[in-house]
């Protein structure tokens, strides 16, 4: 286990169980006590958690992790899901992408597509994001005409939020969008922690005529704590082959798609 994924793990221990101690946690990783402290102390820097005798304690960590964080958690899932949903786009498409881990796979799947974006194609797709790393990505790419949203960037997940992207989202028609979520639940809808990103992806669902929600099976099921849209705004669901066989009756039961890859 290297560095990087040490760091995600930690935080994802202290997120689950809100406190540690580090030679519990050393046990478990496998590691020596003082890489362990040199981990919290890191992270406690970056304001992550906050630092105890002997551990460390939750720090607004359950409630958004860092984007940079968050990438390493089911890797190799997100990036067949980005890659599925890509492959629904076809050239002089308007797409809509908002932020997150699994979008971000998502816009690289698309910049790789024989349809869209690859060495093979010539088609030219517009992309409207509020993610400033997806846009970062996008900006060189001369295949793609880019529009970002404005508004206030969120250090966590590279977000821009607030009302400056209603003025940008109102006049925009988007064929589809590419939804990233904190958890989608086939009775309720799909939902973000932050309500300033879920005013941002609400809009980007209302100007789209068809929604794509991309969300690994640890999303499913799960609720957070702002409101996206009702699930019957969704179109299609590309999670991947873990979902609950009873879940995916229940999304098909609301004339929701489940792709599973």
């Amino acid at each position: 286990m290297n560095r990087y994924e040490r760091l995600n793990l930690l935080l994802q221990l202290v997120g689950e169980r809100g406190r540690v101690e580090v030679d519990d946690v050393a046990a478990e990783l496998a590691v020596s006590g003082a890489t362990v402290r040199r981990d919290l102390d890191h992270l406690a820097r970056q304001q992550l958690l906050t630092r105890t005798r002997g551990g460390a304690v939750a720090h607004s960590v359950a409630y958004g992790l860092p984007l940079r964080y968050r990438a390493v958690r089911r890797a190799a899932e997100k990036q067949r899901i980005g890659r599925a949903a890509a492959g629904q786009v076809g050239p002089g498409a308007v797409v809509g992408i908002n932020g997150g881990t699994t979008t971000t796979e998502v816009a690289r799947a698309l910049m790789t597509s024989p349809d869209v974006g690859g060495a093979a194609g010539d088609g030219l797709i517009t992309v409207v994001t509020n993610a400033l790393n997806i846009a970062h990505e996008l900006a060189v790419r001369p295949q793609v005409k880019l529009v970002v949203t404005g508004g206030v960037a969120r250090p966590q997940s590279y977000e821009l939020t607030s009302p400056l992207a209603g003025r940008i989202l109102s006049g925009l028609s988007l064929d589809v969008t590419f939804l990233g979520v904190d958890g989608i639940d086939p009775d309720s809808g799909a939902y973000a922690h932050h309500e300033g990103a879920a005013d941002v992806d609400r809009m980007l669902v209302e100007q789209a005529r068809r929604v794509v929600v991309v969300a690994d099976s640890s999303k499913i099921g799960a609720r957070a704590f702002a409101e996206i849209c009702p699930v019957g705004r969704v179109h299609a669901l590309v999670t991947d082959t873990d979902v609950a066989e009873d879940d995916v009756r229940r999304f098909h039961d609301r004339g929701v798609e489940v792709i599973r890859v």
